[in-house]
């Protein structure tokens, strides 16, 4: 009797959700695009979520629930968003506010009459995130006690995909991008392409790098 084994990672289904804007920001032009084409590139199974290139006006019902669906149809999630007011970008908050809901991705479950805690219903979804900051990290990190990925990992992803280690160790933040360099970008992206090949699994040849890193917007 003879038994194959099947690696995973060659399997899985992706998911992109972009929020950002403008088309040729890093986030966008940068980040997005080299996903994207290395997703391409190697014929991986995806679907992208673009949330200023969807119809957003209310009533909104339909978008969210084709979102929600997506979301459970993926097994890997890639949040794409730059930092505005320490905060992502509203439509990025909207999905949290409107996918992300109760009886969805989780539940209260009561301890006492008083407190309950949050059950995760998406636990089995990986997770990976990029976001922009136009500001260097040593006063966020230090100044601002790095608020926005605490906030981001502990008020919002704890919630949904249950608390794990690598919900902080895979949120990257990029810093000062409208300031640095072409280099500096490109160490960026190089960071990106390294994360989503160790994602997918063995590399195939031919990646094409199509992507910009002259974007002066984060």
């Amino acid at each position: 009797m003879f038994c194959t084994l099947v690696d995973e990672t060659l399997t899985m289904k992706n998911l992109i959700v972009v929020g950002h804007p403008n088309k040729n920001s890093f986030c966008y032009n940068g980040i997005f695009m080299k996903i994207k084409s290395i997703m391409e590139d190697r014929n991986e199974e995806f679907e992208v979520i673009d949330l200023y290139r969807d119809k957003f006006t209310r009533p909104r019902d339909k978008v969210i629930k084709r979102y929600q669906d997506l979301v459970t149809w993926t097994d890997r999630i890639y949040i794409i968003s730059p930092v505005w007011w320490f905060r992502l970008t509203p439509r990025m908050e909207i999905f949290f506010d409107e996918v992300f809901t109760p009886g969805f991705a989780y539940k209260f479950v009561n301890i006492t009459k008083t407190y309950a805690y949050p059950k995760p219903f998406l636990k089995d979804k990986k997770l990976r995130t990029y976001v922009t900051h136009g500001a260097p990290a040593l006063p966020v990190l230090t100044l601002y006690v790095n608020s926005v990925k605490l906030r981001l990992v502990m008020g919002v992803y704890s919630f949904v995909f249950g608390w794990k280690l690598s919900l902080f160790t895979k949120t990257k933040q990029f810093w000062s991008v409208p300031f640095i360099s072409d280099e500096k970008r490109k160490k960026y992206l190089k960071t990106v392409e390294k994360d989503i090949l160790k994602d997918l699994g063995p590399i195939i040849q031919g990646t094409k790098n199509t992507v910009s890193v002259k974007a002066k917007i984060s």
